[in-house]
């Protein structure tokens, strides 16, 4: 993976946090394929799986969402399956899988990872050598 790639996955995960999801992985593993993100929300019975997207503008695929094809979140699906095996304390909860679409470009300065930054939708914020915006967050994507 690229590193622009992971560089969106921190912000999506810096995101979640902020919105109260405690980051469980990040990038998790199995034989058949990689989630970008597993969470858990800190009041609830919800685990997510969610498929991060980083892009510049003007990308062939509508700004990552096109890439999740149908072949992607059956692997995705097929990795969750995995993942609630290894961890059967969430073989009970509810599951749902998301998709972060995020923009980046690079610009002159550094930036920040301070995870004090308001990470808004639609607004640019200067992270780690780049400007990154959360274009959307699609629940129950698939």
């Amino acid at each position: 993976m690229t590193t622009i790639g992971k560089i969106g996955e921190q912000f999506v995960a810096q995101w979640l946090i902020s919105q109260g999801w405690q980051i469980l992985h990040e990038r998790w593993r199995s034989p058949g394929g990689e989630i970008d993100i597993i969470a858990q929300h800190y009041n609830s019975n919800t685990i997510i799986f969610v498929e991060v997207k980083t892009r510049k503008r003007k990308n062939w695929d509508h700004d990552g969402i096109l890439a999740v094809t149908p072949q992607k979140q059956e692997k995705i699906s097929q990795t969750a399956s995995y993942f609630l095996g290894e961890y059967p304390q969430f073989s009970n909860f509810i599951c749902r899988f998301d998709v972060a679409l995020v923009h980046h470009r690079p610009c002159s300065h550094h930036g920040s990872k301070n995870p004090n930054l308001m990470i808004k939708k639609g607004k640019p914020i200067q992270w780690q050598g780049c400007q990154l915006t959360l274009l959307d967050y699609i629940e129950a994507a698939f």
